[in-house]
């Protein structure tokens, strides 16, 4: 018996070129040159190759395990999809001798090869990570996270207001009070709630719409104070106070662009910072034929909607004796709001220049 068993033992002696290790074989260390991580809340997906792009490593984490797993392993890149939590692991990777580099999601997803699952998402990562087409989200900083935050929360309590203050004109117009438009004269619809003297509402709606008037007041306090810790922060950050320079670009819009694009460097001219805005027209093409759509509103929705909403708020205040030509030229041809989106596309590149240059914005003279 052991004479036939011979040649089988000869013939597993050797694993044939190309195929993957065991999955019980305990890798080296020294093999991984490129690893996909993919992120979770508890549990965390490794797939690391070789420098040929074998196999040698398929491995679960949890999350305490990832800061010290990785700094046993010598510097090598790591792959990781730019969704939560990844800028903090891009920071924490980087500060262990690590390259990261942050994937948009959708552009991975044509590389996972089976049933979507942890296992295969890591091994996409790692596999698209090394294309050298592959288009790469910029880490930020723990400085613009923090006031990417303050405009997350601004935006949601932002929100919560027009809520309630919608519900409360709906309420108040059953019972014939109305006040025009804007917030400005909800304070005017907060006063006849509280006037105990006005016999429009009776006593039973007056103590619910009370409720409401101090919630919105509540918010427009907590409103107040995050735009105050904006203030701080573009005051003492160069990069918004240069974007400031730009006509219809102010505090706010300033702040959000400075904390959300972290590297300028990434987008290669204006342009292509328009169309990751989205401000830029959607082409349809087909048969030699080229077309223009809207706007293709892919991108950073937030910034998008900020610059649409500051170029509509700068074309109603200037006045056409001292509005620029081009816009004036614009308004005669086209709808107000493709306008608004125009000219947010021009002050998006404007913006890409500025940050680009690392100068104040400067106005070209025009012609007498």
């Amino acid at each position: 018996m052991m004479g036939w068993m011979a040649p089988l033992r000869h013939l597993g002696a050797k694993m044939p070129v190309g195929q993957k290790p065991p999955a019980n074989r305990e890798p080296s260390m020294n093999e991984i040159t490129t690893v996909g991580l993919d992120l979770a809340k508890n549990v965390f997906q490794v797939h690391g190759v070789d420098a040929e792009g074998t196999t040698v490593l398929r491995k679960q984490l949890r999350r305490a395990q990832v800061l010290a797993f990785f700094s046993r392993l010598p510097r090598c890149l790591v792959g990781m999809e730019a969704c939560a939590t990844a800028h903090y692991w891009a920071r924490e990777l980087r500060t262990l001798g690590h390259e990261v580099r942050l994937m948009p999601a959708q552009y991975v997803k044509a590389y996972v090869k089976r049933n979507k699952n942890d296992a295969a998402d890591a091994e996409a990562i790692c596999e698209a990570v090394a294309r050298p087409t592959m288009r790469f989200v910029p880490a930020k900083t723990a400085e613009q996270q923090a006031a990417v935050l303050l405009h997350r929360g601004r935006e949601r309590l932002v929100r919560q207001r027009t809520m309630l203050v919608n519900a409360l004109r709906g309420h108040l117009a059953e019972f014939g009070v109305i006040a025009p438009q804007g917030l400005r004269n909800v304070g005017r619809l907060i006063a006849i709630i509280r006037d105990e003297k006005d016999a429009r509402l009776p006593g039973l709606a007056r103590q619910v719409l009370q409720v409401l008037a101090v919630q919105i007041e509540q918010l427009e306090a907590a409103i107040a104070a995050l735009e105050k810790q904006l203030m701080g922060w573009h005051k003492s950050n160069p990069v918004s106070q240069r974007l400031a320079t730009i006509p219809g670009i102010g505090p706010i819009i300033a702040t959000a662009i400075a904390a959300m694009v972290a590297e300028p460097s990434g987008f290669r001219s204006g342009r292509e910072f328009a169309a990751w805005l989205g401000i830029v027209p959607r082409p349809n093409s087909t048969g030699g034929k080229n077309r223009l759509g809207g706007i293709s509103k892919r991108g950073n929705q937030y910034l998008r909607r900020l610059l649409i909403n500051g170029a509509s708020a700068n074309l109603l205040r200037s006045k056409a004796t001292n509005a620029d030509p081009w816009v004036i030229g614009l308004r005669r041809r086209r709808p107000s709001l493709v306008v608004a989106v125009a000219l947010a596309n021009k002050t998006a590149r404007i913006a890409w220049a500025v940050m680009h240059r690392q100068e104040n914005y400067q106005r070209m003279a025009t012609a007498a």
